[in-house]
């Protein structure tokens, strides 16, 4: 009889019961199996027990020609970045890194001569093309600063070896182009180490070329210094700063294979980037593919043993998959985090759009919010300790354009740190800052890491929050105000986007901030520094909503059309200002601010705004709005390798956007909104030092009959695990991260857990446990006999014609 996708299913099921009894170590290690099975059910092929890594189901496969590199197979070590491409017997590597970047200010250096009393004068002086042809024209709209593309390796291959497949194999992160003919070419780029290597089947390649990049010359490059040996061709590309770079592949060859290293090196390594190029080459050809795979393998190995999750939702939980690995192909500590495209730079003989920078307005906050429920706090962290280590460069940034103490960050940067300008009303925004301390604040709330929190994330914060405090001063009732407000991207870069101090956009930054700076105070034992954020905090009055909830943009304008960025809800998420916990004010908001934007449509989002409208209705209990959104983006928003593209790519109508040029922050976004479907631990009272209630399956759709994971952290730093059957929750456990009472929400439907102890009372709405860092609890609750029904208004599976 041949075995059904139900049936793998029940067997999965069963293995939990046979194991959650058995100790914490084998529970997880079993969970894991367990979870790793259920993807290749739903690719229709039998579940094999296996490890606890990605199953082969889940790996990107894409069939040859791919002879675009924004469709190419994405690999990376965080510091380089290869894309996998080509047709025929051509094969093409995109080569990138993520510290390759032009610094140079643009010509003239106008922001230098900037301030910010003087764009607020400006503002009111209804003067905004004077802003416009300083922080657009005279600098963004500049050649540089940008981020520049490394080159690219083409490989002739024999004219008998044709691809027709490129396969990225998440379990390793290797790439692979599958010949015609069965045999394969598999790359990857080393975990341990700065090179790439690829061994190649078969016949010598006829040419193998390193080519430079053709948009460095739009930057006034001279032509590249190129040199060549016997086993190894290298290029070296001076900058007109003092930098250079050097991209240098060597090749060997073995009875029946050729093995390629490649790398690229710079001159803030040392003097001669191609002689650090080539010995960095020959040592990797030297070792051999399979034994400098090892150190690589144990990387990823352990990358993916942290947490593990399955939904019965094929294109769903690949792309979740995909996105956890940019995490660890983009963003490693010791290199730079990831910008807009990562470690992905356009390869298409131009610059890359919106300079390949890092845009603080939504897109890097965006980016990091995905890694915290996943436990992938090295990976996240990198963008933390990115923001630290400019800290000198941000001071300055708050004394020289600001006239402020403290610390504040352009809301368009470099990697330096530098302003880059553009619109102005956001690049140029103080408050981007205080969202950006947000992801210092959530990193400390899930990690529960009193150094982290005493030696980065107070001292961060806090000199954010000086800087903006000085900006603040009351009006004629008191209220704490800003010169001049904004809230993106509304009335794009007009007149009009100068709004009346302060919009909810402004305000939700600023309290969030000063009541996690509150919180944080606390923690650490600073009385009279928590009593001075509050009072901040209070000071900046109440979210402006007309009388029946709807959240305005300030306090003259509501919403004035569809919009792609929900800066007005910023309390709602990825703040928890106001929450389906509070009020029936607070309930009225969300019901109100979210009709509102149903009625308004969807007609000007971008990809991202559909994942962050899927987070956001996870958030406030929609499970199958949120479904519906993260639904539309895998769908239409995503080019065919999984790379976000900011347009509706199949034309469906979702937006009238239909553009290309892809970002990363809709990815992990998506990642995120999967996480708020399944484990939410927010506290309805943020500043309070409350460590919130752990909700299991919070926002579940109807079609998700059966899920589980395996490690999600909650906030307070617990470890959990839990498995759904017929639309309930049938099992978790909890390992605490941190001594102290964890708050577990009663969502259960009536069902009573049983408990693996004694004595868990209930308070209000929840069950209430004390733990000591490292003890674990359990519960097990009946099975449903069935599939309850589906709800009215329950999402149906996004099919386009």
């Amino acid at each position: 009889m041949r075995s059904t996708p139900r049936m793998h299913l029940s067997r999965a099921v069963e293995s939990w019961y046979i194991f959650r009894r058995m100790r914490p170590s084998c529970v997880t290690a079993v969970v894991l199996l367990v979870l790793s099975l259920s993807p290749s059910t739903f690719a229709g092929q039998p579940a094999k027990p296996r490890s606890p890594l990605p199953d082969a189901a889940l790996n990107l496969r894409l069939a040859a020609p791919v002879n675009s590199w924004d469709e190419a197979v994405p690999l990376g070590n965080g510091l380089l970045g290869g894309l996998l491409w080509g047709e025929g017997n051509l094969i093409r590597l995109s080569l990138d890194r993520g510290d390759l970047w032009d610094e140079r200010p643009a010509p003239g250096d106008p922001l230098s001569k900037f301030t910010y009393t003087q764009m607020v004068k400006l503002a009111l002086d209804k003067k905004n093309d004077e802003i416009h042809r300083i922080a657009d024209v005279q600098a963004y709209d500049q050649k540089h600063p940008t981020k520049i593309l490394a080159g690219r390796l083409e490989i002739v291959l024999d004219p008998a070896q044709q691809v027709g497949s490129f396969e990225l194999n998440l379990a390793t992160a290797e790439g692979r182009a599958w010949f015609t003919n069965g045999a394969k070419l598999e790359t990857f780029f080393s975990a341990a180490r700065p090179v790439a290597l690829l061994h190649i089947p078969g016949p010598e390649p006829t040419q193998v070329r390193l080519l430079p990049p053709a948009s460095v010359k739009q930057l006034g490059y001279p032509p590249p210094r190129v040199g060549e040996s016997e086993s190894s061709k290298w290029f070296e590309q001076e900058g007109l700063d003092g930098t250079a770079y050097c991209v240098c592949v060597g090749k060997k060859r073995f009875e029946d294979s050729t093995l390629l290293a490649v790398t690229v090196a710079t001159r803030g390594e040392g003097k001669s980037p191609p002689a650090i190029a080539a010995a960095r080459v020959q040592r990797a050809l030297g070792v051999g593919y399979a034994r400098c795979l090892r150190p690589h393998t144990n990387y990823w190995n352990s990358f993916w043993s942290r947490s593990i999750v399955w939904l019965p939702e094929p294109d769903i939980l690949r792309h979740y998959y995909l996105v956890q690995y940019f995490y660890g192909a983009a963003s490693r500590p010791g290199a730079p985090p990831m910008p807009l495209q990562g470690v992905w730079t356009a390869d298409s003989g131009g610059l890359p759009p919106w300079k390949g920078d890092y845009h603080h307005d939504l897109n890097t906050q965006m980016t990091y919010l995905g890694y915290q429920a996943a436990g992938r706090f090295d990976e996240g962290r990198c963008f933390l300790e990115f923001l630290w280590d400019r800290l000198p460069r941000f001071r300055r940034f708050a004394r020289d354009f600001l006239g402020t103490p403290g610390a504040n960050v352009p809301g368009v940067m470099t990697l330096a740190g530098a302003p880059l300008g553009g619109w102005a009303q956001y690049s140029l925004s103080p408050t981007q800052a205080g969202w950006l301390a947000h992801l210092f604040y959530l990193h400390w709330r899930y990690t529960a890491d009193r150094a982290f929190l005493r030696e980065r994330a107070y001292p961060w914060c806090r000199e954010v929050g000086e800087s903006l405090a000085a900006l603040l001063k009351p009006d004629e009732h008191g209220v704490l105000k800003l010169p001049v407000s904004s809230s993106p991207e509304i009335h794009d870069n007009s007149q009009r986007a100068w709004l009346l101090p302060n919009s909810n956009y402004d305000l939700a930054i600023l309290k969030m901030l000063f009541l996690g700076l509150r919180e944080m105070a606390d923690a650490l034992h600073r009385p009279a520094e928590a009593t001075r954020w509050e009072q901040l905090a209070q000071g900046l009055g109440e979210s402006h909503a007309d009388p029946d909830g709807t959240l305005r943009i300030n306090a003259a304008e509501p919403l004035p059309a569809s919009h792609r960025h929900f800066s007005n809800l910023m309390n709602l998420y990825p703040f928890n200002l106001t929450t389906v916990d509070g009020n029936e004010r607070e309930r009225q908001v969300i019901r109100a601010s979210l009709a509102q934007y149903d009625r308004l449509g969807t007609s000007a989002w971008c990809g991202y705004s559909f994942t962050w409208m899927a987070a956001l209705r996870a958030r406030v209990n929609d499970p199958e709005a949120a479904l519906r959104h993260l639904d539309i983006f895998v769908k239409a928003f995503v080019l065919r390798n999984g790379f976000h593209a900011n347009g509706d790519q199949t034309r469906s109508g979702f937006s009238t956007f239909t553009y290309r040029p892809f970002t990363l922050e809709g990815n992990l976004l998506a990642a995120a909104s999967v996480h708020e479907m399944l484990l939410q631990s927010w506290s309805e009272s943020p500043g309070s030092g409350d460590w919130g209630t752990v909700r299991i399956f919070p926002a579940m759709p109807w079609r998700w009959h059966d899920a589980a994971f395996a490690n999600l952290r909650a906030e307070g730093g617990h470890r959990v695990s839990a498995r759904r059957e017929n639309n309930a929750t049938t099992w978790f456990r909890i390992v605490a991260g941190r001594d102290g009472t964890v708050k577990v929400r009663d969502n259960f439907g009536g069902r009573p857990p049983v408990w693996s102890r004694e004595g868990v009372p209930m308070n209000g709405r929840d069950y209430v446990v004390r733990l000591r860092a490292g003890e674990s609890i359990e519960a097990t609750l009946p099975k449903p006999d069935r599939i309850p029904p589906a709800p009215a208004n329950v999402a149906p599976p996004v099919v386009l014609r």
